[in-house]
């Protein structure tokens, strides 16, 4: 494939806004969106904090802020695909799955497996307390259900080796069918790091036609893993939801992925393609002829079907260990 699709996370999880110039309300969201857009980005991955002074470092899970954080960004950047995230500690996860369900995103993260989220100072102290991201099969299944019944594509969020091994044990049980889209996380202090001789073997591991971008989070050292990863044929995720000092490099993705290896930006085409939207549905995907269209979109890239067979794929995705053949 000669495009590269670039996500851009336009805020993140951890980023608190006292600190990191991130953005926070809808109107925020859209500028920084818009940014994005205009340097090749055709995904914008979003987070949602609460509104009003003092609180946007905490996350929000409003339907209506939702609707109203897609509709200025669609405003500001016609066709663009939604990416939502999902992520929740603990077992009350429902409102997150209200919020997909509500709102219907083209995307959803699922993240795909749990993981110890750690992270030590320098002198030996926490830099949080340790917590759990508990993502047992249960909670999978959940957001695999409601992502799926909302017409999104989920995408598998791994942190780790067995996660992303973990994702085709849940094809082979039924709990989805199709291609997965996974995304490599990668730089977490517990997970797996930003290393760039880890894509091979990564890649290996996955379902041998899945499709995969890498998040890669870091400061300098992410920029050879970004670039590694464009040559091997792979997706790229990025933005100061996990770039913590980007400066000028940030703006000259699209450019490095162009020099590694011909790639250019897939906006064009993601543009051509996208779903048809309703006038009147806060930028939610039509029935039928959008989802169709939408579907046309991906089927080359992410075909995905839930067990119920309510994706059904058109052609039939191109393996992935193909790429590493002649790297």
């Amino acid at each position: 494939m000669d495009k590269a699709i670039i996500t851009c996370a336009l805020n993140g999880v951890l980023t608190d806004p006292a600190q990191h110039n991130v953005p926070v309300t809808p109107e925020e969201m859209a500028t920084e969106a818009r940014r994005a857009y205009e340097a090749g980005a055709s995904v914008m991955h979003i987070h949602l904090r609460q509104q009003g002074a003092g609180k946007g470092h905490l996350p929000s899970w409003d339907a209506d802020l939702s609707r109203e954080v897609q509709g200025a960004i669609r405003d500001a950047c016609p066709d663009v695909i939604i990416n939502h995230t999902t992520g929740v500690v603990g077992p009350d996860y429902q409102p997150a799955l209200d919020a997909v369900t509500a709102t219907r995103p083209e995307m959803a993260a699922c993240n795909a497996g749990s993981l110890n989220y750690l992270k030590i100072r320098a002198n030996g102290q926490w830099a949080w307390p340790p917590m759990l991201f508990d993502n047992p099969v249960e909670k999978v299944q959940a957001f695999l259900d409601a992502i799926l019944g909302a017409g999104a594509i989920p995408e598998f969020e791994c942190f780790d080796t067995g996660i992303v091994r973990s994702v085709g044990m849940y094809r082979a049980a039924g709990m989805f069918e199709g291609t997965a889209q996974m995304n490599f996380v990668m730089g977490v202090a517990s997970g797996m790091p930003a290393r760039s001789d880890l894509l091979p073997i990564l890649a290996d591991l996955a379902p041998e036609d899945a499709r995969w971008q890498v998040t890669a989070i870091g400061r300098e050292e992410i920029w050879p893993l970004h670039r590694r990863t464009a040559e091997l044929g792979g997706h790229l995720r990025t933005g100061r939801g996990h770039v913590l000092s980007a400066g000028r490099r940030q703006g000259a993705l699209e450019r490095r992925v162009d020099r590694g290896d011909g790639r250019d930006g897939a906006r064009g085409r993601a543009r051509d393609s996208i779903a048809t939207r309703g006038a009147g549905d806060s930028g939610a995907l039509t029935a039928g002829q959008g989802s169709k269209s939408f579907r046309k979109l991906f089927e080359e890239f992410w075909p995905l079907r839930s067990r119920a067979g309510r994706r059904p794929g058109s052609s039939s995705p191109r393996r992935c260990r193909r790429r590493w053949s002649s790297p």
